[in-house]
Formats: C-alpha cells, sequence, structure tokens
C-alpha cells in the first residue's frame, strides 16, 4: 500500500511539473540566451514536501502558487532585504524565523502580486493565508513562512490562494521541487535550480536550492526569493552563521539595475534527516564541508539570476585588486557594474574602457590614475594611467563578442579584492519594464 501510495504521489507530481511546463505564460519572452542547457537534476530532501497550484493571482493558464511542508524537527535560517519599504510577508517571516522548530515547517509563495506597500491589508492578507495554511496542515501559524514577488502597491487577492490550498495539500511530494522552481517565476525566462552532495563521516548530506530573480537585482541581502533545502542535521544558529557569510559572497555581489527590491528573502530549511552526526560548531571539519557545499549552491542560483537579467545578452564579471581594501575594492566593483554605459558599451560589444576608467573615479575609493591597470580577460587594456603598448582596438573588440566577458580592474595601492557578476543592459531591459504592469 506504501509504495502504491507513493506511486500516486509521483504520477501527480509528474502531472504538475508537466503542466507548468506546457502552461501558456503571460508575455512570454525568449529564453535568456545565457540560460543553463537545462534544468539540473535535483535530489529529494528527506522531510521536504512540494506542491504548485494555478490560483490566478494575476497570471492566467500557469501555476502561480507553491506550497512547501517541512517535518518536525526542521530549523530554519534567513537573510532579509534591509528595504525600508519591505513587503508585509518580509516582516512577518523575519519575526518568525528564530522560532521552535519542534512542529515543523511549511512555506508558501505565490507570483505575480509582491504584496508590498499595501499598508494594513496586506498585513491581513499574511494573517489570512497563515492561518489558512496551519489549518491545513496542523501547524502553529508562528511556523508558517509566507513570500510573494510581483507587482508592488496592489492588494493581494489572498482569497484566490486560500482557495487551492486543499489541491496543494492533497499533492504534497518530496519530487515536486523542479515544479516549484517555476511557479515562483515572474519575468524569469527560465526556471532556476542548483544542488550539491558530500559526505560527513562516510555518510551523504544533500542540498537542493531554487531562486526567482531578473530584475530589480542589487545587494542588500539576497535581491530575489531563494529557497534552499538539506537533509543535514545542524543547529539553527550555526546553520544561520553559515547563511549570513555566503550571502555576502553570492546574491550580495550581484546586480542587474542596481535596484533593490521590497521582498527578496532567503530562507534555508534543514530537515535533519541525513544519517550523518549533527553539525554543532560553525569551526568543526563538518561544518566547513557543509559551508563549502552550500556556498556552492548560494553561488550557482545567484549567477543564474544575472544570466536571466531581463534582456541580458552577457554575463560580466568585474574582478577588483589591488584596493586600499576590501571595502573600496567593493565600491569599485559595483561602481563599473551598475555603470550604465558601461553596461550599454557591453551590450554594443564596443571595448569602450574609458566608461571604467571613469567608473573606478566616481566610486569613492581611493585610487591613483597614473598606478590603475585594466584588462579584458586576459588582454591588458591599461596600464600606469594609459593604454597599454600592447593594445589594439581589434582585441578589445573581438573579445567582447564572447557571452561571459571578465574585466579585471588592479588599482596597485594595496591588498583589498572583491569580484561581483553583472550583465549587459539591451533595449530589452526597458521593453519589459516600460510595460511590466500592463
Amino acid at each position: 500500500m506504501g509504495a502504491k501510495k507513493k506511486l500516486k504521489r509521483k504520477v501527480r507530481s509528474l502531472k504538475a511539473e508537466l503542466k507548468a511546463q506546457m502552461a501558456p505564460e503571460v508575455k512570454k519572452a525568449a529564453v535568456s540566451p545565457l540560460a543553463p542547457s537545462a534544468f539540473p537534476d535535483l535530489p529529494q530532501i528527506k522531510g521536504a514536501r512540494f506542491a504548485t497550484a494555478a490560483a490566478g493571482v494575476r497570471y492566467t493558464g500557469r501555476t502561480d502558487v507553491m506550497l512547501v511542508q517541512l517535518d518536525p524537527g526542521t530549523v530554519m535560517a534567513g537573510t532579509f532585504t534591509r528595504s525600508a519599504t519591505r513587503a508585509a510577508s518580509v516582516q512577518d517571516t523575519q519575526g518568525k524565523i528564530e522560532g521552535d522548530s519542534s512542529d515543523g515547517a511549511c512555506i508558501l509563495v505565490n507570483s505575480g502580486n509582491a504584496n508590498a506597500f499595501t499598508g494594513a491589508r496586506g498585513l491581513e492578507s499574511v494573517k489570512e493565508i497563515c492561518a489558512g495554511v496551519a489549518q491545513k496542515l496542523g501547524l502553529p501559524e508562528t511556523r508558517v513562512f509566507t513570500s510573494s514577488t510581483g507587482v508592488i502597491g496592489e492588494a493581494l487577492p489572498h482569497e484566490r490562494i486560500i482557495t487551492v490550498l486543499d489541491d496543494l495539500v492533497k499533492d504534497l511530494d518530496e519530487s515536486g521541487l523542479p515544479a516549484a522552481a517555476r511557479a515562483i517565476m515572474t519575468t524569469d525566462t527560465f526556471p532556476k535550480g542548483a544542488a550539491a552532495t558530500f559526505e560527513i563521516e562516510g555518510k551523504p548530506v544533500r542540498i537542493a536550492g531554487i531562486a526567482k530573480g531578473s530584475g530589480m537585482i542589487a545587494p542588500d541581502m539576497a535581491t530575489m526569493l531563494v529557497y534552499i533545502f538539506t537533509d543535514a542535521k545542524i543547529s539553527r544558529p550555526v546553520l544561520q552563521t553559515l547563511v549570513s557569510k555566503q550571502t555576502g559572497s553570492s546574491f550580495n555581489c550581484i546586480t542587474v539595475d542596481s535596484d533593490t527590491s521590497t521582498s527578496d528573502m532567503l530562507l534555508v530549511a534543514a530537515t535533519g534527516q541525513s544519517d550523518a552526526p549533527e553539525i554543532v560548531a560553525a569551526d568543526s571539519e563538518a561544518a566547513k564541508a557543509f559551508d563549502a557545499s552550500l556556498g556552492a549552491v548560494m553561488l550557482d542560483l545567484a549567477h543564474q539570476v544575472v544570466r536571466d537579467g531581463e534582456g541580458a545578452t552577457k554575463f560580466v564579471e568585474v574582478a577588483v585588486s589591488g584596493a586600499r581594501s576590501d571595502e573600496d575594492a567593493r565600491k569599485v566593483a559595483f561602481s563599473i557594474a551598475n555603470s550604465p554605459l558601461v553596461k550599454t558599451a557591453v551590450a554594443g560589444e564596443d571595448p569602450n574602457w574609458g566608461r571604467i576608467v571613469m567608473a573606478v573615479g566616481k566610486s569613492g575609493a581611493e585610487a591613483d590614475r597614473d598606478r590603475l591597470s585594466i584588462r579584458f580577460g586576459p588582454h591588458l587594456v591599461a596600464v600606469n594611467g594609459q593604454v597599454a603598448p600592447s593594445y589594439a582596438e581589434d582585441i578589445g573588440a573581438s573579445y567582447m563578442k564572447g557571452q561571459d566577458l571578465v574585466i579585471g580592474v588592479d588599482l596597485r595601492l594595496g591588498t583589498g579584492a572583491a569580484t561581483v557578476w553583472t550583465c549587459d543592459l539591451t533595449n530589452r531591459y526597458i521593453e519589459i519594464n516600460a510595460d511590466y504592469r500592463s
């Protein structure tokens, strides 16, 4: 009987995934040319079950709600947008994240409506959804976490979400994570997933994550919605320490358009159902192994968000070295990565390195014109404050035709370094955002 039930769940999950793949999208855009060739195989995480539904929050003919049920003993960690106008769901989840794990937990996410800047009504929508989910799953409302993404300033039709709760609960399945990745998309052109498996004392530990994000991407937490699941046994304080650390070198090192969203959050759930020993100290060898794998998953997802930047045709790494401090290096890197002049030059495949000089100068970091050097990939473009003798315009022009580019800057003032990732700025970005609500 158990095998039959499992088979039925698998069939439901496959049907949901097929529906998500085939359903028509509103103003569906061509898949980004920087997209991965295929969605990755994600390991099932014992103790985590997923379901999706088409609630019609904003879109028609596609899934737009996902539910995750997490077994008792699951610990949660997260990072959140620092926006002063953050959404009701962010405020609510932030206040619950440190709660008791004995009852398990669940996450409900809707796309199409951010439930941001909606006043008291927005908070009421969150309360209604949490109450409805808690009743269906037998959980305290304090263990129901919600996220919303989409248009800002419009009331969330939460009753549409509540209407599909029975279907969501019925369809919960450990194999439903790929379909969940599609349900949380807005202007994304492809679903984003990443995974890692490693061992602690010979016992496997699995990590699988999904993300959404395409525009309104700039560092100030995670600048998107991200959900990562692991079967690791790990204490909540250690998990939170590692999540915060890895956010700083992944999601806080990307930018598409320099705009920070009202609704961003990253949640990591550890179900504790691996047979590996518990991770109880952040400086242990087990924690280091977990940290490395978690970091790899987070960086992979962060890069996918940039590769799906609205209208993007180029993926750009900006690597700054030789700064007086890491903070100065970060200022220079983001000044370059966020410059519309740099980003449009990249879009036009124009090796206009003068715009990089401009971005360094305006960054606010200490710089010396006559020490500065610039590289396009392996090619030395400028050195000691002037064009390099070995550089020719056709070298730069040829390099800029690639899809994956590296802009390197050496300030030659110290040991500070930083790397950030961005994309080009094309006409398509304007088209997408000029009629986003229409």
